[in-house]
């Protein structure tokens, strides 16, 4: 029986093991980079063992560090979780080898569909051969070998750019899987992404737990993922699970496992195996009522699966909840997470209030999950789960997925009919889901009430030496101008708008005779304070402008400034001080949470700075060029 359990990963993953350890009485073990020395994960194991000698990016990636730390702590099993050293054969043999169990499938079956090139032709399927290659096999997908997530993908339109983008794509997977091989495919356009989830014991058992639709994706990076997929007819459905089943018993495969596929029309397009839990694997243990953790140790011990699963209830959706602003091109956000409360339904995250996002991982905050009957039901709990949600801290993709949830293309019909899911979503509706939320400036009139009320409640009263004259306050964009008279609130703009109740954290107010509450949050020193205004429908985030300009915070026009700390990759061949440039153009490139993001000119003009080069670290606001138009 295992005893002690050492989890070879951070965050939320770290955090969902752990969760099921406790469940069992098994004792657990953190291991962590310098970066995550305050970290959640590290914070709920039972004992914490730092790695050291590494760069925060590579810490988890040392196998041998790991295994020494099990040692050390007299941990007896490991858990790979998903991600970093999960489907690392090597990994797996070293644990084995300090006669530690291991927590996943034989070294044997990792191998074998470890590589994406590899899988393909064991399953009879190889790559396009990039000699053999034109026009007609046009779009084309770079994909990484050694790994997944979007990272190290590139989508081929124009063979002109397949050396650009072959260069990109094996510099991105070099950077987040150790590994810059990458192979060619046909891009499958309007296709959908759907899984199965594929669960085998030492006794010969293989179950097919139902499939997943993980179609909603957007620049190759799942976001919203359900259980069953809708919409497959029994055929379908039927050779996925075939295909499933023989990519585990072709490995003689042990543990929990995913094999994805791409189907368009009626055809199952095999695309790989992975060889361990995915991060959507809570809407089939929803569905199927089952902790797939819990059954990972249980084979890990030699215990025997049951002959069949339990049978599937209802439907399951997951949102993946990343730190990422949709007004900066969805640019990964740092800083620390103030609250994170999203109710009525499951919530896997490896942050909690007071904790910092920072450069070095992956921007998901958290993944809500909803289970009910039905799949409209489900869809309905978790967006309004969501919507209601109180999310204080850096920017995130909120909106974006409320927004997806009930969109049409997403939503059934009376008949169980009429969505439209492929991966092509996001390429189709992305303008309309991110446009500003309707109820901004009333949000910023509340927050205006509620600093009032708190100055008032601090300095007794909100006299003035000249009464006539409006009080004004800016938020984000927003200018406020009010009066707070015996009669009540007047202020011009807001005609609409009658106070109801004010305090410094809520403020009531009636809108077209329609009363509504607004729950306030500020958090900083006083100066440039970001205030978040929630409702029952809306969030919306402001900063509080000081009335007058600190001089030091002007920056010159045409200023290029980092959306975000990163590294900078590259600079774009021919960019130098003096040159000129266009509108779009792209100019460097930063690495930030192991992706590679390109920065582009804001406008048309000359170079005339430029304090960006390879290998530079850079901070957020740093200024990296200046463009004179």
């Amino acid at each position: 029986m295992i005893g002690s359990v050492l989890v070879a990963n951070r965050g939320e993953i770290a955090c969902r093991v752990f969760r099921t350890c406790r469940e069992l009485g098994i004792s657990t073990v953190a291991v962590f980079s310098d970066a995550d020395a305050g970290a959640l994960h590290v914070r709920e194991a039972d004992t914490a063992v730092r790695l050291p000698g590494a760069t925060p990016a590579e810490t988890y990636l040392r196998g041998d560090l790991i295994v020494k730390a099990a040692l050390a702590a007299g941990a007896d099993a490991v858990h790979p979780g998903y991600g970093f050293l999960s489907e690392n054969a090597e990994f797996a043999r070293t644990v084995t080898g300090a006669g530690l169990t291991w927590i996943g499938p034989p070294p044997e079956a990792i191998e074998a569909m470890a590589s994406k090139t590899r899988a393909k032709e064991l399953m009879g399927l190889p790559p396009l051969d990039l000699a053999d290659v034109t026009e007609d096999d046009l779009p084309l997908l770079i994909k990484a070998s050694a790994g997944g997530g979007g990272r190290g993908m590139r989508i081929v339109r124009q063979l002109t750019d397949i050396k650009r983008q072959l260069m990109s794509a094996e510099t991105e997977a070099l950077a987040a899987f150790g590994d810059g091989t990458v192979f060619v495919e046909p891009y499958i356009e309007g296709g959908r992404h759907v899984e199965v989830q594929v669960l085998a014991d030492a006794h010969g058992t293989v179950w097919v737990l139902g499939t997943r639709d993980c179609s909603l994706q957007r620049r190759h990076q799942k976001v919203i993922e359900e259980a069953p997929a809708p919409g497959l007819g029994p055929e379908v459905t039927g050779e996925l699970h075939a295909l499933a089943v023989r990519a585990a018993k072709a490995t003689d495969y042990r543990g929990a496992g995913t094999v994805e596929f791409l189907v368009a029309g009626s055809k199952a397009h095999f695309l790989e195996m992975n060889t361990r839990l995915q991060v959507e694997h809570p809407v089939t243990e929803a569905v199927f009522g089952i902790d797939l953790v819990a059954l990972q140790l249980r084979i890990a011990e030699g215990g025997a699966l049951p002959e069949s699963p339990p049978a599937p209830r209802g439907h399951a959706i997951e949102a993946r909840l990343y730190a990422e602003d949709p007004a900066a091109d969805w640019a990964p956000q740092t800083g620390t997470v103030h609250q994170l409360a999203v109710d009525g339904v499951r919530l896997d995250s490896g942050y909690a209030a007071g904790d910092t996002i920072g450069v070095h991982y992956d921007p998901m905050l958290a993944k809500a999950v909803a289970h009910a009957p039905t799949r409209a039901e489900a869809a309905r709990k978790l967006a309004r789960a969501l919507e209601r949600a109180r999310i204080h801290g850096p920017a995130t993709n909120r909106d974006l997925l409320v927004r997806s949830l009930r969109h049409p293309e997403f939503a059934e019909g009376p008949d169980g009919t009429g969505f439209r899911l492929d991966t092509g979503f996001y390429d189709r509706n992305l303008p309309e889901l991110t446009t500003p939320a309707p109820g901004a400036r009333h949000a910023a009139l509340a927050a205006a009430l509620a600093d009032a009320a708190s100055r008032a409640g601090r300095f007794g009263g909100g006299w003035r030496n000249v009464p006539s004259q409006p009080q004004v306050k800016r938020y984000g964009e927003h200018e406020v101008r009010y009066r707070l008279t015996r009669h009540g609130l007047e202020a011009e703009d807001h005609p609409e708008v009658r106070l109801d109740a004010a305090g410094p954290d809520r403020v009531r107010l009636e809108i077209d005779g329609v009363v509504r509450e607004f729950s306030i949050a500020r958090y900083g020193d006083g100066a440039g304070d970001t205030v978040y205004v929630d409702t029952a429908s809306e969030s919306h985030a402001f900063t509080a402008h000081p009335r007058f300009t600190d001089p030091s915070d002007l920056v010159a026009p045409g200023s290029l400034l980092a959306p975000m700390p990163g590294v900078v990759v590259r600079v774009a061949d021919g960019v130098e001080e003096g040159c000129r440039v266009t509108a779009g153009q792209p100019l460097l490139w930063l690495e930030a949470m192991k992706m590679e993001h390109r920065i582009s000119a804001p406008a048309s003009g000359t170079l005339t700075a430029l304090h960006a080069a390879p290998g530079g670290q850079v901070e957020v606001g740093a200024l990296l060029a200046v463009i004179v138009p």
